[in-house]
């Protein structure tokens, strides 16, 4: 992994930036032969003034006869208005301080851009879903991850990408990654999967057990005091064993008991504070920082950037981790956090896609010999599944029909589909997929098929449910020349891993719950 620094000071160019960043503000002024400073583009001539040209090793004074002034195309528009529109016309010319910066995807492939000064994570994001085509799910996510310290965290939608940059030193190979993150709003969906009861207290009128959007009010709302907890393993400073104590989440900071489960004020002893802190995830506990568990985290302080100054904890399991970290985030942020989750919707409110009515819209069957109007809403997506697969049966027959029909055929057909697919990953490991979809968010549903290790001939589909992963071997069925993929031992059968998925997401049938979000890899 390359340094991120090397690139930086090096002169950019406004060419791909002014189609998509629009309305950005930045301060100081880009100097230096390749760039024209446009300050103000369509001001009004001036009165002639006597100018000095050259020519034949002498200077004569040009007078108000031999140059006349170009005629205001726009008489009826005063000087201001002139240099109002052309704000409006080019509001990329407004920033004239831009960067550069790198950023990497899964595969370490990665690309350097030129940005503006106050450009925000979800800029970066947009910037590369353009850049990628990529499917626009509000998942995808910058991340900060810092080598030589083994850590990383999730860079909010609202932060300037420049500002978390300038707090890296000069060798610190600080890097950026652009990945799916489909747990980085999943607890306003469901808090009580993110919070279990026994440890989250509430010091309100309200004794009962509060449903989700109590819960997130809570959080959210200023006048309330949410506290989270628990106990949790913290690294002694300057040595390297590991004790286990009673921690107290509150607004004001991080405490943790020096007697039991006492919470009384002369018990609680100050850890940290958030209003100048980031909390990050371990990415190698147990290997760098000799942690009882995998399921570390720390709290750092943004200005600084030695193993030192790092609060370091560590959780007993991965839920609670995940939820001493989102209540750390929702501490810092607040509604900020709740504004990045809703904005991609309330934009998709006000500008739609399209302009046809939904309402207009109507179900057909062409599977029959006539066309037909579905009236009964249960019956559209069955009927859209079954025209899905007498396609793919039809497109599977046209391969076969080139030669004889046979298994090794209907087999290489089968491969050619699945292997095109977002969700496969031919030579994934099994701790390299565990540690992909870790990283893409360990919520329900979030999947990805790849080649079996120990069984050439066989697949894995790996599925994560309750923040745990699940391995199911996909096995091969051969029956009458024909091959079939089966998860249940030849029960439910597919004719190729496309089918197959595809049900599933549709069906949970043996699994512990639905496809719902798939890995997908992208290289920049």
């Amino acid at each position: 992994m390359s340094a991120m620094n090397d690139s930086l000071d090096e002169t950019p160019s406004l060419g791909e930036k002014a189609a998509i960043f629009q309305g950005t503000s930045g301060s100081g002024n880009i100097t230096g032969s390749a760039f024209i400073p446009l300050h103000s583009p369509l001001q009004p001539p001036s009165a002639a003034v006597p100018t000095l040209l050259k020519g034949n090793r002498k200077s004569r004074e040009v007078d108000e006869a031999e140059m006349r002034p170009v005629p205001n195309p726009f008489p009826e528009l005063l000087p201001s208005t002139v240099s109002l529109v052309s704000e409006c016309l080019l509001p990329w010319t407004k920033t004239s301080a831009t960067q550069v910066i790198k950023v990497y995807s899964e595969d370490n492939t990665s690309r350097a851009v030129e940005v503006p000064s106050d450009i925000t994570a979800r800029d970066i994001c947009q910037l590369f879903i353009l850049k990628n085509h990529c499917i626009d799910d509000n998942s995808w996510t910058l991340f900060e991850q810092i080598p030589h310290l083994s850590i990383e965290r999730t860079i909010e939608d609202h932060e300037s990408v420049i500002e978390v940059q300038s707090s890296w030193g000069m060798d610190s190979h600080c890097c950026l990654y652009f990945r799916k993150n489909y747990a980085k709003y999943e607890f306003f969906k469901k808090p009580l999967d993110f919070f279990p009861e026994q440890m989250v207290s509430v010091s309100s009128e309200s004794n009962g057990i509060m449903n989700h959007s109590q819960l997130i009010q809570t959080f959210l709302s200023s006048s309330s005091c949410p506290e989270i907890h628990g106990f949790l393993h913290a690294k002694e400073h300057g040595r390297k064993s590991w004790k286990k104590f009673y921690f107290v989440l509150r607004r004001s900071g991080l405490y943790f008991s020096n007697k039991g489960t006492s919470k009384e004020p002369r018990h609680l002893q100050f850890i940290a504070e958030f209003g100048d802190s980031d909390v990050y995830t371990l990415l190698s506990a147990k290997k760098v920082y000799s942690a009882p568990t995998d399921y570390g985290f720390c709290v750092k302080a943004s200005k600084s950037s030695s193993a030192r100054d790092l609060k370091l904890l560590c959780a007993d399991d991965e839920q609670t981790r995940t939820c001493w970290v989102t209540a750390m985030r929702l501490f810092k942020y607040g509604m900020q956090l709740y504004q990045n989750f809703t904005q991609p919707y309330q934009k998709q409110k006000s500008s739609p896609m399209r302009s046809i009515s939904e309402n207009s819209l109507v179900a057909m069957d062409f599977s029959g010999h006539k066309s037909r109007v579905i009236e009964n809403p249960s019956e559209v997506l069955s009927v859209a599944v079954e025209e899905g697969l007498s396609w793919r049966r039809k497109s599977c027959h046209r391969l076969s029909s080139h030669g004889s029909p046979s298994a090794s055929q209907s087999s290489l057909s089968s491969i050619a589909i699945h292997v095109a697919q977002p969700w496969f990953h031919c030579k994934l490991s099994r701790d390299e997929a565990q540690k992909l979809i870790s990283q893409q968010g360990l919520i329900d549903g979030v999947f990805l098929v790849r080649d079996s290790q120990s069984n050439p001939r066989t697949f894995v589909l790996s599925l994560c449910h309750t923040q745990k992963i699940k391995h199911f071997q996909i096995v091969p069925v051969e029956e009458d020349g024909e091959l079939f993929y089966s998860l249940d031992d030849g029960h439910t059968r597919f004719t190729d891993l496309l089918q197959l998925v595809e049900f599933y997401q549709l069906n949970r049938g043996i699994l512990p719950c639905k496809l719902k979000h798939h890995c997908a890899r992208i290289a920049l």
